[in-house]
C-alpha cells in the first residue's frame, strides 16, 4: 500500500495507462511551452492530477489528460507573462522514457540529437511567433491547428465558448500566417511538400517500403472513424485506400493545401472537396495524418490554395 492508500498493483495500472498517452501529452506541453523542462514539468503535473483522481468513468482518458495538460500550461503561460520571462529553450525531451511520476521513474535525459525536434515540427517563426500571442490565443491555436483537438473541447479548457474558442484560434492563425517566413522555414516547407507527394505517390501505387520511408515509426492517423498508431498501421491502411481510390469514378484528383495552416491535400471528386489531410512533422517525416471526411467538418476546415 502507497502513502495515499493506492494499492501498488493500482499505481502500476495507472502507470501503464498514463504511459500510453505520455508521449502526447508532452508534445502539447512542448509546442505550448516552448521548453523542455516546463514540459515535463507539465505532464508531470497531470500525472499527479490522473494518480489523485478516479478516471475509472473516464471514457476518453487521451481528451480527459489533454484538458489537464492544457490548463496546467494555461497557467504556467500566465505566470510567465506576468514575470516577463523568457519562454524558449529549443531543446526537445526524447521520445522515449518513462513517465515522471510513475513508479521507478527517472528524469528525461536531454538528447542533444533532439534538440531540433521543435523547430523542426512547427518552423522557428512559428515559435516566435506563438511567443507574441495571448496564453489562450496560443492553448487554442496548439490544441486546434496543431494537433487537432476540436473547438468544444479546447473551450473547456480555456473557459469560454466553442465560438470564442475557434476566434482565439483564428486570431492567431492570422498572426502566424502573416509573419515573415525566413528562408530557413521556406526551405523546411518545401522539404515537407516533397514528404507530402511522395507520401500520396506511394498510397496511389500501394507501395507499403515507400510509405514506411516517409513515416515516423510513432505516426497517429486520425479520422472519424477513428486512430490508428506505427508506421506499419498507418501504411496498410494508406495503401489500401489509396489503390481503393485508383479505381473510384469520377477519378478523384488530390491537391497541395493549407488545412488550417498546416501542410495538407485535399481530395476532389467532380471539383467538390470530398475529404481533407492534414500533417504535422517530426524531422522530415510525417508524425501525424489528421484525415476530415464529414462534410460539416470538412465545410468548416479553413482551407487554402498552397
Amino acid at each position: 500500500m502507497s502513502a495515499d492508500g493506492t494499492g501498488t498493483d493500482d499505481t502500476d495500472f495507472l502507470a501503464r495507462r498514463f504511459e500510453a498517452h505520455r508521449g502526447h501529452l508532452r508534445a502539447v506541453a512542448h509546442r505550448m511551452l516552448g521548453s523542455t523542462a516546463e514540459a515535463e514539468d507539465a505532464v508531470q503535473e497531470a500525472w499527479f492530477r490522473m494518480s489523485r483522481s478516479d478516471t475509472s468513468r473516464v471514457d476518453n482518458l487521451g481528451g480527459w489528460l489533454t484538458t489537464v495538460v492544457g490548463r496546467v500550461c494555461l497557467d504556467m503561460l500566465r505566470s510567465r507573462k506576468s514575470r516577463a520571462e523568457e519562454p524558449l529553450d529549443t531543446a526537445a525531451a526524447p521520445p522515449g522514457g518513462p513517465a515522471q511520476g510513475s513508479a521507478g521513474a527517472v528524469p528525461w535525459p536531454v538528447d542533444p540529437e533532439q534538440d531540433a525536434l521543435l523547430a523542426d515540427s512547427v518552423g522557428v517563426a512559428l515559435l516566435v511567433v506563438l511567443d507574441t500571442l495571448t496564453p489562450a490565443e496560443r492553448l487554442a491555436f496548439v490544441l486546434h491547428d496543431l494537433f487537432g483537438v476540436p473547438y468544444a473541447e479546447v473551450a473547456a479548457v480555456v473557459d469560454r465558448t466553442p465560438a470564442a474558442a475557434r476566434q482565439l484560434a483564428s486570431r492567431a492563425r492570422r498572426r502566424v500566417q502573416g509573419a515573415e517566413v525566413p528562408e530557413h522555414d521556406r526551405a523546411l516547407r518545401r522539404r515537407q511538400w516533397a514528404v507530402v507527394d511522395a507520401f500520396l505517390a506511394a498510397a496511389r501505387e500501394g507501395d507499403f517500403e515507400g510509405l514506411l520511408d516517409v513515416l515516423d515509426p510513432d505516426v497517429i492517423a486520425r479520422s472519424e472513424a477513428g486512430v490508428t498508431t506505427g508506421a506499419a498501421a498507418v501504411a496498410r491502411g494508406a495503401s489500401t485506400f489509396g489503390s481503393a481510390a485508383l479505381g473510384a469514378r469520377p477519378a478523384p484528383v488530390a491537391r497541395h493545401a493549407l488545412v488550417d495552416g498546416a501542410p495538407g491535400t485535399v481530395v476532389l471528386v467532380g471539383g467538390r472537396v470530398e475529404r481533407a489531410l492534414r500533417f504535422a512533422f517530426v524531422r522530415d517525416r510525417i508524425a501525424v495524418i489528421d484525415i476530415v471526411t464529414d462534410p460539416e467538418r470538412v465545410a468548416r476546415l479553413d482551407i487554402e490554395s498552397a
